[in-house]
């Protein structure tokens, strides 16, 4: 066997391994009501179950089928609010979805409960002024739950409606003024943000954009939902300056006055250059503005050229530089999603870098697992990407990230 082949086959199987033994010590923790670190219905378990499924051998199929049975049985008990994350409604739909995979019966409860969410989305009311995250955002609001009903599933136009038409209602005008948010003044961590325009993927305009995209993609260029993405990924684009180490990059709000100067530490799937070049490029590809796409990749471009793991990855904790929102394994899943559907050189050579750079952490993501599995700042969505990225497994889980 080639050294090459050899090397690839034993970091598929660490990563397999490593997947298998953090679902079986999550399971033995749920049985035992001791799993706290996320809420019962975060997708994250089941999506690694699916991938780890479709990449395993029967040892590991059998352990995915257990931690997703075990899943399931807590899969109810979250906060009841429509939410992609944080325990919503959203989120559980999604994790059924993916559950499905293995267990085709929880397919009849997925769709239960894809019916009770597009059925309470008229009784919701969401502000179309003065908006919080909830309003309108990817983690706790209606583009996370455009979102997850695109996950294995072919949506129909009546249910994705009901939430499209209020995020597209949210970008009538260029400078997007009813995404200004309010409520936020004297917040410990959101006092940055009150009355200003969030730019990001996780709350902000680029899960907007992403979220408008996909729901293109499924119904077709409409004028209202063309309109509404041409009026947010320009806004987005005027928003962008190069920081000081030559990176085409964003605040985390819209510019209030001249670019601010120096460089810009968080480049990541939730603020900065992957994701919200991710969702200029995906909106300009849905749209087949060429000119768009080329400007999107060519920022994205600036990033892999000059990414820094020792400035780029920072923070006091393992989820901070390896999970999907703020660490390595997020810009490693905008990477591959550059390098399939773009074709950008540079995507996958920074895709390569950080597919080793997380391999060579894997006791780092098994110490992350003990204490956290989500999907976004646990170690099931570090894997996840680990076995999308670096393993081909299946893809259907990426609208979690507005990525495909």
């Amino acid at each position: 066997m080639p050294q090459g082949t050899h090397h690839a086959e034993h970091t598929r199987s660490a990563v397999t391994a490593l997947a298998g033994r953090l679902l079986d010590a999550w399971s033995a923790r749920a049985r035992d009501g001791a799993v706290a670190a996320e809420h019962p219905c975060d997708p994250g378990v089941p999506a690694l179950a699916a991938l780890l499924h479709d990449v395993g051998e029967q040892a590991g199929a059998a352990t995915a089928a257990r931690a997703v049975a075990v899943w399931a049985r807590s899969a109810g008990r979250g906060p009841g609010h429509p939410a992609l994350y944080d325990g919503g409604l959203a989120g559980t739909l999604v994790g059924l979805r993916l559950g499905a995979r293995l267990h085709p019966q929880l397919h009849v409860a997925a769709d239960r409960l894809r019916d009770r969410l597009v059925r309470i989305a008229p009784t919701r009311g969401p502000r179309r002024d003065g908006v919080t995250f909830a309003d309108y955002d990817l983690i706790i609001g209606p583009c996370g739950t455009l979102l997850a009903l695109c996950v294995d599933a072919r949506p129909t136009p009546a249910q994705l409606e009901p939430f499209a038409g209020h995020v597209a209602a949210l970008c009538d005008a260029e400078d997007l003024p009813r995404l200004r948010t309010a409520g936020y003044a004297g917040h410990p961590h959101l006092d940055w943000l009150d009355g200003r325009v969030n730019t990001g993927m996780g709350h902000g305009v680029a899960g907007v954009v992403a979220a408008l995209t996909a729901t293109v993609r499924r119904l077709g260029p409409r004028p209202d939902l063309t309109r509404a993405l041409r009026h947010a990924t320009r806004w987005l684009a005027r928003q962008s300056f190069d920081d000081s180490r030559a990176i085409r990059t964003w605040d985390g709000a819209g510019l209030e006055g001249p670019p601010p100067t120096g460089p810009r530490a968080r480049q990541a799937w939730c603020y900065g250059t992957p994701g919200v070049s991710w969702a200029l490029w995906d909106a300009a590809d849905a749209l087949g503005d060429q000119g768009a796409a080329a400007w999107a990749a060519g920022a994205f471009t600036t990033l892999a050229e000059h990414y820094d793991e020792t400035f780029h990855l920072f923070g006091d904790r393992p989820a901070d530089v390896l999970a999907l929102c703020h660490g390595a394994a997020g810009v490693l899943a905008v990477a591959d999603a550059f390098g399939r559907h773009a074709g950008l050189p540079g995507a996958d050579t920074l895709k390569a870098r950080l597919l080793d750079h997380l391999l060579q952490r894997l006791p780092e993501l098994h110490g992350l697992g003990e204490e956290a599995m989500g999907l976004l700042g646990g170690a099931a969505g570090s894997l996840c990407a680990l076995l999308t990225a670096g393993q081909g497994a299946s893809r259907t889980w990426l609208p979690c990230l507005g990525l495909r």
